[in-house]
C-alpha cells in the first residue's frame, strides 16, 4: 500500500485531466491518454493518481536520507505554488528564471551565492552603513535585492540535491538537460505535450490549471514531510 493516496475525485475536480489541443501532443504520451475530447486529450487520472503515489514514495524516501530536494516552478502559475511549498518544507527553490549551470556549473553559480550571502552579513552587521554614504548603501541593497530573486532560492542548498521536482519539463527543460546529466532523478509534471521519458518519474496532468499544481504540490509536500519526520525518529 502506498505511503500516500491520492484521492481520483480531487484529481478530476481540479482539472488535471485536461491536456493540450491533440495537435500539440506528443506521441510518447500514448500511454497516459484516456481519450479526446473536444479536439483536447484527456489524461488518465488512474494513471496520474499511480504516478504520484509513486514519486511520493520515492521523495519520502529521499528526505528520509537527508537529502535535499530541489523544487523548480518557473512559469507564472506555478511560482507562487512552488515558492509556499519550498518554504513550509524548507527545501531549495527556484521560481525566476533557471540560470544555466545551477547543477552543473555550481562553482561558478556557488560563488555568486558566496557573495550574495557575503553582502547580506555586511548589511546586517552595519559594516556597508559604517563605511559607505547611503546612496551606495542604497546600491548595495539593490544589488542583494536583484541577485535574491535568482539566487534567494538556492543559498542554503548545500550540495546536489538528491531529487528534483518539477512542475512543468517543457518550460523548465534546460533543469531537466542539467539533472540528466548529472544522473539526478526527477519528478516531473508532464502535460500531453512533453517527453515523460526524459524523467523517471512521470506524472500526467495539466501543468498549466493552478489548482492541479497545488494538489500535487500538497501531495508533495506530505511526501517530504513524511520523510523529514523519519530522520527526527531515526
Amino acid at each position: 500500500m502506498a505511503t500516500t493516496e491520492v484521492d481520483l475525485k480531487k484529481l478530476l475536480e481540479s482539472g488535471a485531466h485536461f491536456g493540450h489541443k491533440t495537435s500539440r501532443w506528443h506521441p510518447k504520451m500514448a500511454s497516459f491518454i484516456h481519450s479526446k475530447k473536444n479536439g483536447i486529450h484527456i489524461i488518465d487520472l488512474t494513471k496520474t493518481a499511480q504516478a504520484i503515489e509513486e514519486a511520493a514514495e520515492f521523495l519520502t524516501q529521499t528526505a528520509a536520507a537527508g537529502k535535499q530536494i530541489l523544487l523548480v516552478g518557473t512559469k507564472r502559475q506555478s511560482q507562487a505554488i512552488v515558492k509556499k511549498l519550498a518554504e513550509e518544507t524548507k527545501m531549495p527553490y527556484v521560481t525566476e528564471r533557471w540560470m544555466g549551470g545551477v547543477l552543473t556549473n555550481w562553482n561558478t553559480i556557488g560563488e555568486r551565492v558566496k557573495h550574495l550571502k557575503d553582502l547580506e552579513a555586511r548589511m546586517a552587521n552595519g559594516e556597508l552603513a559604517n563605511k559607505y554614504n547611503k546612496l551606495e548603501v542604497q546600491r548595495f541593497q539593490e544589488e542583494i535585492d536583484h541577485m535574491n530573486t535568482f539566487y534567494g532560492g538556492i543559498k542554503e542548498m548545500n550540495s546536489r540535491p538528491g531529487a528534483i521536482v518539477i512542475f512543468d519539463i517543457v518550460n523548465d527543460n534546460l533543469a531537466v538537460k542539467e539533472a540528466t546529466k548529472l544522473k539526478i532523478p526527477v519528478v516531473g509534471v508532464c502535460d500531453s505535450n512533453a517527453n515523460p521519458t526524459l524523467v523517471k518519474y512521470p506524472i500526467p496532468a495539466n501543468d498549466d490549471a493552478i489548482k492541479a499544481i497545488q494538489l500535487i504540490a500538497d501531495y508533495i509536500k506530505v511526501a517530504i514531510d513524511l520523510g523529514k519526520s523519519k530522520i527526527k525518529k531515526q
